[in-house]
């Protein structure tokens, strides 16, 4: 039997504060940084999942919705929403913090995939993932279609064999 791991047991969550050394000419952080502390937290929810090493595949989608600005308290949440075999895609929400009056606030998301790798970089066997909550299931059945698409476009897989995708425009 494969082994399953529940969606929760890969959260990863961290905070930083936006210093001058982080920002553009408009005080506001640089896209490059959150790109590094969002990958660097990917990677550990990924870690966490396969428990093996992990490398960056590709990053899928990253929306930046609102400017983070310098004094901002930055909390980056990330989770497993797929496993397959080797690979894992990772959801990530961003939150900022004003300094000042304590007020949270949604500014990013993204999605990352990692490939869990052996000793000498060759992909490995990594656990199922179980998901438990509504965001969850959600999550891990769009992972399925957003994976078909990037095959297609790839040219990995034929369109007439995207399941998934098709299913979404044949109700």
């Amino acid at each position: 039997m494969k082994e399953k791991k529940f969606a929760r047991e890969t959260f990863a969550s961290s905070s930083k504060i936006v210093l001058p050394n982080d920002t553009n000419t408009l005080g506001n952080l640089m896209g490059g940084q959150l790109l590094n502390w969002m990958d660097i937290n990917a990677a550990i929810s990924a870690q966490r999942h396969s428990r093996r090493v992990v490398v960056t595949a590709s990053v899928n989608n990253v929306a930046f919705k609102r400017a983070i600005k310098l004094g901002d308290v930055v909390t980056i949440e990330s989770k497993v929403s797929r496993a397959f075999s080797s690979a894992m895609e990772v959801f990530l929400d961003v939150y900022t913090e004003n300094h000042r009056t304590g007020k949270r606030m949604k500014c990013n998301e993204a999605i990352y995939t990692f490939v869990a790798v052996d000793q000498v970089g060759s992909p490995i066997r990594i656990p199922e993932l179980v998901p438990e909550t509504a965001e969850e299931k959600e999550r891990y059945d769009g992972a399925l279609r957003r994976r078909q698409l990037a095959l297609i476009l790839s040219g990995k897989m034929k369109p007439a064999e995207a399941t998934e995708l098709k299913a979404l425009f044949q109700m």
